[in-house]
């Protein structure tokens, strides 16, 4: 374990390295709240939201007002809120509202919703914010709609509905596997999100599900979105490093800052992701395999020429690699049916579809992934499935057992990009590498 010192050590140089690059860096403790809470307070030192309660702090206005926060509760009044969210002058609130019908109205409580109070040294409210519509996504972006009841400059209080844009940053988080992925990011405060993406990114070169053993261990730099100190949700991992049964892996995003689509590569610029997908849907059951095999409607032997996979109508079809629209339409047996081609030699098909995505038109570009259309039983078929064909040089193969061609490796051309995007992560990570024995977690402000 490393002792209080060394551990203070720790801190002060990552905080070193985070302002060489113009980053500021702060010691993290908890998963869910974050420095940048309400606008009245200049926040200073390692704290979360919970270590704010029945402090002072300094304020633009040079009021210093005590920060609290609870969650509304089932069966909660504002009156038992404001008692204890610590409010002195809660009958001058309650009067307040029960005066103003519309601000009543909006203050109405929800269960699990989470309210903050800032008061002045008496115990006086001095504002109120209530977190009461869910977060939505606009444009990229994570926003945010709250309640404010306030003082105003005549010392009048008011109610007022906020919109609030959120705010990215990046955070790093060190941990050691015991039993799982999971268990270990759970225990390190890390999202689930960013855990299934971890696994994600690696699963050509780990078994996450057996291969774990105890003494493996993991740095993860990510992305989440912030509003008000609490978690909207979670962005991309950025970078990551693992070490399992004493062999090292990493990956890095790239995206040639945006002019490409990005993928994640190791460190010596090796595409992590195969460039087929072996599924394009999530099935329940493959019903007919590739090869010869009696026909389900008119009952003669033919030769299959794909694989089909059954799922309930609607469920989502997606490209399984890179490539240009060749067609797409009703085709006999086939009902309505996408063909996509990839390079010169690789083609897919997905057949049987119920409807086709309006994106995607002939001659247009998909990428790995992207929604094609939806599974359903159009064409000669006898119930809900997706028929999927892969053909190298127009010749069918079997997609379950052939060889998939690799990924490309970062274009020469893209090289230097390349490494200036991934010399700080790499950095930070070969750093906090060495202290692995020790649970490190770090917020960069962005």
């Amino acid at each position: 374990m490393i002792n209080f010192f060394l551990r203070k050590s720790i801190l002060t140089i990552a905080t070193i390295i985070a302002i060489s690059t113009t980053l500021g860096m702060v010691r993290y403790h908890q998963a869910n709240k974050i420095q940048n809470l309400p606008p009245l307070r200049i926040i200073k030192g390692e704290e979360n939201l919970n270590q704010y309660s029945h402090k002072i702090l300094e304020t633009n206005d040079h009021i210093q007002p005590y920060i609290n926060e609870t969650t509304v509760r089932n069966g909660d009044t504002l009156s038992i809120i404001l008692k204890r969210l610590k409010v002195s002058n809660s009958k001058e609130i309650l009067k307040f509202l029960s005066a103003n019908k519309n601000a009543k109205n909006m203050l109405r409580l929800l269960s699990g919703k989470p309210i903050l109070a800032a008061t002045d040294s008496l115990g006086n409210l001095i504002w109120l914010k209530y977190l009461h519509i869910p977060s939505s996504e606009q444009k990229g972006q994570i926003v945010s709609k709250y309640i404010l009841l306030a003082r105003d400059k005549n010392n009048i209080y008011t109610v007022t509905e906020k919109t609030e844009s959120s705010k990215k940053q990046i955070r790093v988080a060190f941990g050691n596997i015991n039993t799982s992925l999971f268990e270990a990011t759970e225990y390190n405060g890390i999202p689930n999100f960013i855990a299934v993406q971890m696994a994600d990114i690696l699963k050509n070169k780990v078994d996450f599900l057996r291969g774990l053993r105890s003494g493996d261990h993991f740095i993860v730099i990510y992305e989440i979105q912030t509003l008000n100190g609490y978690l909207l949700g979670s962005g991309k991992v950025l970078a990551m490093e693992f070490k399992n049964h004493d062999k090292l892996y990493n990956a890095v995003w790239f995206d040639n800052n945006g002019k490409d689509k990005g993928s994640y590569y190791d460190f010596e610029g090796n595409n992590l992701q195969n460039a087929f997908l072996r599924n394009a849907v999530k099935f329940s059951r493959i019903s007919s395999t590739f090869g010869r095999r009696l026909h389900p409607i008119n009952k003669t032997w033919v030769d299959h020429k794909g694989v089909d996979y059954v799922a309930p109508a609607g469920t989502p079809i997606y490209a399984t690699a890179d490539g240009i629209v060749d067609f797409v339409g009703w085709q006999n047996g086939y009902g309505k049916v996408t063909i996509l081609k990839h390079d010169n030699k690789y083609s897919t098909l997905y057949a049987h579809q119920s409807r086709i995505d309006p994106k995607i038109l002939k001659g247009k570009k998909v990428y790995q992934g992207q929604l094609l259309g939806y599974v359903g039983s159009t064409g000669w078929a006898t119930g809900p499935h997706l028929h999927y064909e892969l053909r190298i040089n127009n010749k069918p193969v079997n997609p379950l057992s052939v060889d998939l061609p690799t990924s490309k490796k970062i274009e020469q051309t893209n090289i230097e990009n390349f490494k200036k995007k991934i010399a700080f992560y790499q950095t930070q990570i070969n750093f906090l590498a060495k202290f692995n024995n020790e649970t490190i977690k770090i917020a960069f402000n962005n």
